[in-house]
């Protein structure tokens, strides 16, 4: 009797655990849907959505990384006589 008990509580948390993450699994699609909303508005706008895009990834990153991962591009490019 008591390993029914376990098995059924068992199977009660793994349901819940797997309802939740297909409930998160919804909500991703429903948010990529709206981001997709807002970017084909902004392209209709004028704006260049593939730049806001690299904005966007720039803003999450740390201002150090970026100044750095920049004076390489440019020493790059110098040293191809590209800047």
């Amino acid at each position: 009797m008591m390993d029914d008990q376990a098995y059924s509580v068992a199977a009660d948390e793994l349901r819940q655990f797997i309802e939740q993450y297909e409930q998160l699994e919804a909500e991703k699609k429903d948010i990529a849907e709206r981001q997709k909303e807002v970017m084909s508005e902004a392209k209709a706008r004028g704006y260049d959505t593939k730049v806001m895009k690299k904005i966007v990834a720039l803003r999450k990153r740390d201002r150090d990384d970026i100044a750095e991962e920049e004076a390489i591009l440019e020493m790059y490019k110098a040293a191809l006589g590209m800047g």
